[in-house]
């Protein structure tokens, strides 16, 4: 007799299993929207929850994103990266009031011109100094990751104190441009405006990235140098070169979203970039080393689960976050989609 029919399914789902496993990490958000959707009674509490969940989700990728690309190319743990959204956040702010005719005029296309010139002002001085951070701070201790911790630390405080020289000690209470204040009505929901902004911005962004990492020379380079560096340099490209570069781009996006995340709460200080950190290292962590596809996922499953179970148990919301890291690598001890071997 035969065992072939015995066998035939265990063996189709096997293949079924491993055709799925790599699209998993991609299926958690879905999932993790359908399990707020059966836990929240209210759809329309639970719309709110998720547009909200998306748009802080997708202010902590942009933070995140440069992040993980120097942590994975570089190998450079760089606790100073939250003085970028700090400096961001406060030079952003600034333009906005400077252009306050702009941002408090009704009218939605000045309101997003100014706040294109307050992200494109925040990007330029974010990314100058992330260029001289490299290059005094991190550049002299590559390879030694316990003297990057404390330098990077170091260059973190000097720039925290920096920001209360220039401008001040005390918070600044801001307000958005006129026309992205308040919200919409939509199925019984109220989402704001903001927010929506948020989401685009973000998903604009990350395809983006994509295309660059994916469609062009310089992204398969740089894709290149977080698999294997020497190989890249045997090549003839100056990886040095592209460092810096990462480098710099990391430090712009950080500062867009610190301009974004200060809005967003409606509030700066000059540690807000230090206190935002603890949430960009755990996308960072889950997401897995050099991967921008991992850090976007992994920021949306932040985002959502904050949401959720501050609305569900406020008092479990302050470690829900680090629950869900750990659940991440138990499953993936590398993260959900890693791009390289951890050094």
């Amino acid at each position: 007799m035969s065992l072939a029919p015995d066998h035939a399914p265990t063996m189709a789902r096997k293949g079924l299993a491993e055709r799925l496993e790599p699209w998993a990490p991609v299926l958690l958000v879905p999932v993790m929207v359908l399990l707020g959707y059966l836990a929240i009674p209210a759809t329309s509490s639970w719309l709110t929850l998720t547009v909200s969940g998306l748009a802080m989700g997708m202010m902590i990728f942009i933070m995140a994103s440069g992040m993980t690309l120097v942590f994975g190319l570089m190998d450079v743990i760089n606790f100073g990266h939250g003085a970028f959204v700090s400096i961001g956040a406060f030079v952003g702010v600034s333009v906005l009031i400077w252009l306050g005719g702009m941002a408090g005029a009704p009218s939605l296309v000045l309101n997003l011109l100014a706040m294109g010139a307050a992200a494109i002002a925040a990007m330029v001085v974010t990314g100058g100094v992330g260029w001289a951070f490299e290059k005094v701070i991190v550049k002299p201790v590559y390879g030694a990751h316990l003297k990057q911790i404390l330098v990077t630390m170091g260059g973190l405080i000097v720039i925290e104190q920096l920001i209360v020289v220039i401008w001040g000690p005390e918070e600044i209470f801001i307000r958005r441009p006129e026309t992205l204040q308040g919200g919409l009505t939509f199925a019984g929901a109220a989402i704001e405006k903001y927010r929506l902004l948020a989401v685009g911005v973000g998903l604009v962004l990350f395809l983006a990235m994509r295309f660059v990492l994916r469609r062009t020379k310089i992204g398969l380079i740089v894709r290149a140098g977080v698999e294997n560096g020497e190989m890249v340099e045997a090549l003839g490209y100056r990886l040095r070169l592209v460092f810096v570069g990462v480098f710099i781009a990391g430090s712009a996006l950080a500062g867009l979203g610190g301009v974004m995340w200060g809005l967003y709460q409606e509030i700066i200080t000059a540690h807000m970039g230090q206190e935002v950190m603890i949430l960009i290292f755990i996308v960072v962590i889950i997401g897995g080393l050099g991967s921008v596809e991992g850090c976007f996922i992994g920021a949306l499953l932040v985002g959502l689960l904050q949401n959720y179970i501050a609305f569900l148990e406020p008092k479990v919301a302050l470690i829900s976050n680090i629950g869900l890291m750990v659940a991440i690598l138990m499953w993936r001890p590398m993260g959900m989609i890693p791009v390289v071997k951890a050094k």
